[in-house]
């Protein structure tokens, strides 16, 4: 399987632990706090926030477009202590994982 479809697949898998845990939102928020410049959006935006309303769909749509992918990332440090104590996190961060190890540098 190549590496756009594989993380496409985790992201829809993400997405669908994020449901499962109750953190999927229906209302979107603030453009403000949409345009953060901080990592993660940190200073506007929960963990789940920031993985449904901007990690999600910045990288499918990178994928839809044929974009060029990350060479690397790591983000389940940042789910793992921004969700320490949040419901669910196991199954989020195992998803968490599978994206970091795909992005591994090489």
């Amino acid at each position: 399987m190549d590496k756009a479809r594989h993380c496409q697949q985790l992201l829809e898998k993400l997405a669908t632990v994020l449901q499962e845990n109750d953190y999927w939102e229906a209302e979107q928020p603030s453009i403000e706090a949409l345009s953060s410049s901080q990592p993660f959006a940190i200073d506007t935006l929960r963990c789940e926030q920031w993985l449904q309303w901007i990690f999600i769909p910045k990288l499918s749509h990178m994928i839809a477009m044929n974009m060029a992918l990350p060479a690397a990332f790591e983000i389940s440090p940042y789910v793992e202590e921004a969700m320490k104590d949040a419901k669910g996190l196991p199954a989020i961060l195992a998803v968490t994982r599978e994206l970091d190890q795909l992005f591994k540098s090489k």
